[in-house]
């Protein structure tokens, strides 16, 4: 199969790719969220599965891939004043997503990912970085399972590598993949721009837009008494939600 240039090719590996393995394709639910009083606009994939994450609803899959409609206009995920001031931000986008409910974790997450960026999509791997939650200690290890370099790794704090809406409800770690947009640069002159960017937190001076985020995955435990991470902490269940870019 060739490799997709264009967004309906890329939309489609990625449904494909995680039908393949197991998941229901499910359709895109309405930009205006129906029985959530919560939200005005859709503004992420997970929002129709927030009763499945929650354990209030059950349902007759385990895993499930979306390519899901959303507005950011407001809110805690308000893009709208980002837009033309960077080349990654919209207000309308489509949000490629797999999600596990209880089945899957870590381990099949960053696997699968590495795999449809770097062989599906032709990513290439020596203009990647990763970055994951700064005590996740078994998702660093995963990457690195995979191939991905130490010096592509980097450890960073909540506000980059810890998902969660808000003081109460599911939260957990995420970890992302970064591709670097800058023209040329070989191995070590890219390690070294990586190291400025992500380590020591250089992005403005270097340029934000100079590695874009293209996937975030989301380990989610729930329920979760306080969003903040402290150390140790156990849940009854667990899920995980992976998506690309916008």
């Amino acid at each position: 199969m060739p490799t997709p240039s264009k967004a309906a090719g890329i939309r489609e590996s990625f449904l494909r790719f995680f039908e393949e393995r197991g998941h229901r394709r499910v359709k895109s639910s309405s930009l205006v969220p129906q029985n959530d009083p919560t939200l005005l606009f859709t503004n992420a994939g997970m929002n129709q599965f927030k009763d499945v994450f929650t354990g209030r609803e059950t349902r007759d899959y385990k895993r499930a891939v979306s390519s899901q409609k959303c507005v950011r206009a407001g809110g805690k995920h308000n893009d709208l004043e980002n837009v033309g001031f960077t080349a990654r931000h919209h207000t309308f986008f489509e949000m490629l997503g797999n999600f596990s409910f209880g089945d899957y974790f870590k381990k099949e997450a960053i696997a699968w990912a590495w795999e449809l960026v770097t062989r599906v999509l032709a990513m290439p791997a020596d203009r990647l970085a990763v970055t994951v939650f700064r005590d996740d200690d078994e998702a660093e290890a995963l990457w690195r399972s995979i191939g991905v370099r130490k010096e592509r790794i980097f450890r960073l704090g909540e506000k980059d590598n810890f998902w969660a809406m808000g003081p109460t409800g599911p939260c957990g770690p995420c970890s992302e993949i970064h591709l670097y947009r800058l023209a040329g640069g070989n191995q070590a002159q890219i390690d070294e721009h990586a190291h400025r960017f992500f380590a020591l937190d250089q992005a403005e001076q270097l340029g934000s837009d100079s590695w874009m985020e293209l996937w975030n995955r989301r380990s989610t435990p729930v329920p979760a008494s306080s969003a903040s991470p402290p150390p140790s902490r156990t849940f009854p269940r667990t899920t995980t939600r992976t998506f690309s870019a916008r």
